[in-house]
């Protein structure tokens, strides 16, 4: 049975942010492929003419009157069934890298502006028919230290918020989940890569399936969560990690000889 008869999505209207990025594009692929009408938004200068995009949304998600005025357009063609939080970056590798400007920058991209965007859409979803869902795209940094400390603490904060969400809003019909991905072969790796051309191999070697996480596979994960076939699911994590979080395969092998 493949994965298309398995999730519907037919006559659903999803959100998604970031959309122009690499999981985000991915995101739109999978989604319009089970049937959802995606509203894909990102920035200004984005490029959201790709196939698979029922709408396009453009705003800033630092720009708190911009997420109140796209969300109010967007209800206003119907309210969505789901919105995925994917929109994320990172820069600052380690502490020291960690300026006043870019932790600001950091927690707001990655925590605040998620935070703002379920705001602006709860109360029309509140009063939605058959409820609705979140899906935030936090990390596995934030459940154990890989680098990136400002990042991690956002997608940290961000799980936090994700329950807040599905036990305060839960009487509403409203779900909240959170997906954790590992590694995901994206742009967002090219400036490490310029830096060190085997960095993929490297960091593949870590993960118990020897590899990164393939776009894809995070969206499939969040059609999943989006879609009715989790509907007794709310406020978990749900790791795409290559198995990762599931114990620490280098040291295993050094003490194994």
């Amino acid at each position: 049975m493949n994965g298309s008869a398995m999730i519907d999505l037919g006559g659903q209207r999803i959100v998604v942010t970031g959309a122009a990025g690499g999981i985000g594009r991915a995101m739109v692929e999978v989604l319009s492929g089970f049937g959802g009408s995606v509203v894909a938004c990102d920035l200004d200068e984005a490029d959201l003419s790709f196939d698979g995009v029922a709408e396009a949304q453009r705003f800033d998600l630092l720009d708190d009157k911009a997420v109140e005025a796209a969300a109010k357009r967007i209800c206003e063609n119907g309210v969505p069934s789901a919105i995925i939080s994917n929109a994320g970056w990172t820069r600052a590798e380690t502490l020291d890298d960690v300026t006043p400007e870019a932790l600001t920058h950091e927690l707001n991209l990655n925590l605040r502006s998620a935070a703002r965007l379920s705001q602006a859409f709860l109360p029309a979803l509140r009063q939605r028919e058959g409820g609705a869902a979140f899906v935030f795209i936090s990390s596995i940094n934030a459940l154990s230290h890989y680098g990136n400390p400002a990042y991690a603490a956002a997608k940290a904060g961000l799980i936090a918020w994700m329950r807040a969400v599905a036990t305060e809003e839960g009487r509403h019909g409203i779900r909240a989940n959170a997906i954790t991905p590992g590694s995901v072969r994206t742009m967002a790796w090219d400036h490490r890569i310029e830096r060190d051309p085997e960095i993929l191999g490297k960091v593949g070697a870590l993960y118990p399936l020897r590899r990164m996480v393939e776009p894809a596979e995070v969206a499939r994960a969040a059609a999943f969560l989006a879609s009715p076939l989790s509907s007794g699911i709310t406020g978990t994590v749900l790791p795409v990690d290559a198995g990762i979080s599931a114990g620490n395969l280098p040291f295993l092998e050094q003490i194994a000889g």
